[in-house]
């Protein structure tokens, strides 16, 4: 018999009121209608999105056209230095820069780096490996340090949330086989899904009532279509030896949580230098549920810390 999970009391709050609302999961809305409905929820969970110097809207080449990408800086102009690149989740299926633009502007703003969000092709009008592409073609632009960024770039930060977690740790993979202007000098999975996650524990104890749930998720994987023999899709398959320095992130009430924790092992197995950091009592999505669940910010805070750490141990 399991225990009981520890559920932090402002995530059961949230939680209990979702539990009562009365209309349909995503897996029973129109794509437009989920869409609409994952906005609407990250709008009223989050908190409201920071000012900052710069928010600029611009496009770089991609493999199947200009790929829009969103630059957030605290500064008007800075010296060289790391820039980041922060891949949104939404199961490569629903979400999009609006989002997650409240989140990239706290990110930016307490990193003191510029950000920018790649607004990637999504399944199904764009399934495996669209999305992974597109994250990886925007990655090498901003490492070009191009003159529409305005920002030069010494060393690049991946980052993302659940399906932007695993492309995180693809566009990694990808860039340590073939390198880029610069160098991927910290890579910041958070919950990201890196193997085929149906078999786990965490699956069967948090498949309903967390907010990511088991309909979601099977509509997310039918859609994107991942091939599951290839890393770009199933990110443990790759070559671990060469990951960057790395910050890796779980919840401890995810139906995803041990397909992080699989990716840990692996990279400890391959001796890599990384950071574990599992939040408790909290879901899937806990870094865009900040102003419902307060506790979360400090858990995001805590996000950004381990990175400042890893990039000074790495200076």
């Amino acid at each position: 018999m399991i225990d009981a999970p520890f559920i932090r009391p402002d995530m059961k709050a949230l939680l209990d009121m979702m539990a009562g609302l009365d209309g349909p999961s995503i897996a029973d809305m129109s794509l437009d209608e989920a869409r609409a409905s994952y906005g609407a929820l990250h709008a009223m969970a989050d908190k409201p999105a920071r000012d900052l110097a710069v928010i600029r809207d611009l496009t770089c080449p991609g493999p199947a056209g200009d790929i829009p990408v969103r630059l957030y800086d605290a500064r008007e102009t800075r010296e060289a230095g790391p820039v980041i690149t922060f891949y949104h989740g939404g199961g490569f299926v629903i979400g999009d820069l609006e989002t997650h633009h409240a989140l990239c502007t706290e990110i930016a703003a307490l990193m003191d780096l510029p950000l920018v969000a790649v607004d990637y092709r999504r399944a199904p009008e764009a399934p495996f490996p669209a999305a992974i592409e597109d994250c990886e073609a925007a990655t090498r632009w901003v490492a070009s340090s191009p003159d529409a960024l305005g920002r030069e770039a010494s060393g690049i930060i991946t980052i993302g949330d659940s399906a932007g977690g695993t492309a995180t740790i693809a566009v990694s993979q990808l860039l340590a086989a073939e390198p880029a202007n610069a160098p991927v000098v910290l890579q910041v999975p958070i919950f990201p899904a890196t193997n085929d996650v149906t078999q786990s524990a965490s699956f069967a104890q948090f498949r309903d009532g967390f907010i990511l749930t088991e309909a979601s998720m099977t509509l997310f994987s039918q859609s994107y279509a991942a091939d599951e023999n290839a890393p770009r899709g199933f990110p443990i398959l790759g070559d671990h030896s060469c990951a960057p320095p790395t910050v890796l992130v779980t919840a401890s009430l995810d139906p995803i949580r041990d397909s992080g924790r699989d990716y840990a092992k692996a990279l400890a197995d391959a001796g890599a230098d990384f950071t574990f950091i599992e939040m408790k009592g909290v879901t899937h999505s806990f870094v865009n549920l900040r102003q419902m669940v307060p506790s979360t910010q400090n858990d995001l805070e805590r996000i950004i810390a381990a990175m400042k750490d890893k990039l000074g141990e790495n200076a």
